[in-house]
Order: structure tokens, then C-alpha cells, then sequence
């Protein structure tokens, strides 16, 4: 579905990935994990079409992304929540689903996936005409992934869901991201929680200093030395 090959990237002069390959396949849930400022976040927004490719390939569905503004690729049917959920703060939740489904095709369906949407997160349909601003950090993230699900993706891109969030409310997130994946969604998550999300996920790709260090099916990397003594404390 999603195929990454030879992919590198830039921030001005500063080289973030280096040649970087991957794939996801339908129905597959794919990690990322590695440290901080291991370019994790650079792989994302360059597959969603914020950062353009220095060079490498990058393809959906045996469709090259490279060069396709990030609203071709929503289009092309990728849904990216970012770190940091980046809602609009002073939109209700609702008001932020409908953002979600601007394109014209998911504005046709908008109440049909709103209704799926609440009835995977019926706190959200309780929230429904909050500010999304005033929302917990747990709801927030929430209201980001429904968000993204309004446009009916295909891929999922989660980046960092967990991040700042109280150890409950983690747990609580991860379960929200196993039942999307229960429904059938194809993901790709980036997430420094290497211990939880490898328990959730069927591979995943340890990324280092802008570089793929290791690849593998979860437990293989769960059993990696490498990923137990560096992310795994073991």
C-alpha cells in the first residue's frame, strides 16, 4: 500500500533522513520507533506532503506522492494526526470533524461518518459542542484522530499519540488505536512508547540519527538486544 524507498530529507542544510525505506501493507499496523530527534515526525510530514523529499521515492497504492501538495494526498486517501494533535482551539468538536471532512466527497457523508465517528468515541458526542480547547489532553487526542478518520482514509498516520499524557490516559489511548485497527484501518504510528505500541503492532522500524536500524515483526523487536536494552530498560 504505502512503499518508502530510498528516502531522504532536508531542514535547510541540516540532513534529517537518509535514505530511508519502508512499506506498509493493507490492513497492517507499522511502528516507528526510535529516540528523540531520531526524524521520526521529518518521516511523516514528508509522506503527508508538508516537507518535500530531497531525493528517494515514495508511492500510495502504486501512486507517487512525491511532489503532491498535502491536500492532493488527503485527497489520495492519507489522514495525518500530528504531534501535538494541532486541533483548532477555539472550534467545538464538532466544528473540528467538519474540518476533517472538507473534502467534497467526505462532506457528502459528513453526517452518515460523524455518526461512526461518535460511536467509536461516545465521550466526543458528549463533548460535541465544547470548545476543542478546554477538552483533557486524553479527549484531545481523541477529537484529533476522529478528526482525521472524517475524511475516510485509507492510511492512518499517527504521530506520537501518547505524548504528554498521563500513564492512564496512555492506556487509554493505545486501546482507542487497537479498536481502529479492530475496524480495519491500515496505520503507521510514530511513538517513542516503545514497550506499549509493540505490543500493539504487527512490525516496526527503529530509526536512528535519521537512518533505519532495524526492521522487523514486533516481537522480533521486542526481542532485539539492541531495543531491550536501549527502549525496553531490560
Amino acid at each position: 500500500m504505502l512503499e518508502v524507498a530510498n528516502l531522504s530529507a532536508d531542514y535547510g542544510s541540516f540532513r534529517a533522513l537518509f535514505e530511508v525505506s519502508l512499506e506498509v501493507e493493507a490492513g497492517e499496523t507499522v511502528a516507528v520507533i526510535g529516540p528523540n530527534g531520531a526524524g521520526k515526525t521529518t518521516l511523516m510530514r514528508v509522506i503527508s506532503g508538508l516537507l518535500p523529499p530531497h531525493s528517494g521515492t515514495l508511492a500510495f497504492e502504486g501512486r507517487s506522492l512525491v511532489g503532491l501538495e498535502a491536500h492532493r494526498v488527503v485527497e489520495a486517501g492519507i489522514a495525518h494526526v500530528p504531534e501535538n494533535r494541532r486541533l483548532f482551539p477555539r472550534l467545538s468538536v464538532e466544528e473540528n470533524l467538519r474540518m476533517g471532512a472538507y473534502l467534497p466527497a467526505a462532506r457528502a457523508r459528513f453526517t452518515e461518518r460523524r455518526g461512526w465517528v461518535y460511536s467509536l468515541f461516545p465521550r466526543l458526542e458528549e463533548r460535541r459542542n465544547q470548545l476543542a480547547g478546554t477538552l483533557s489532553g486524553g479527549e484531545q487526542q481523541m477529537c484529533a484522530i476522529a478528526r482525521a478518520l472524517m475524511s475516510e482514509p485509507r492510511l492512518l498516520l499517527l504521530d506520537e499519540p501518547s505524548a504528554g499524557l498521563a500513564p492512564l490516559v496512555v492506556q487509554q489511548v493505545f486501546d482507542l488505536v487497537r479498536r481502529i485497527r479492530e475496524e480495519g484501518f491500515t496505520v503507521l504510528i510514530v511513538e517513542q512508547n516503545v514497550q506499549q505500541v509493540l505490543e500493539l503492532v504487527d512490525r516496526a522500524y527503529l530509526l536512528e540519527a535519521g537512518r533505519i536500524a532495524l526492521s522487523g515483526s514486533a516481537g522480533e523487536l521486542k526481542a532485539s538486544d539492541t531495543v531491550r536494552r536501549s527502549y525496553l530498560g531490560l
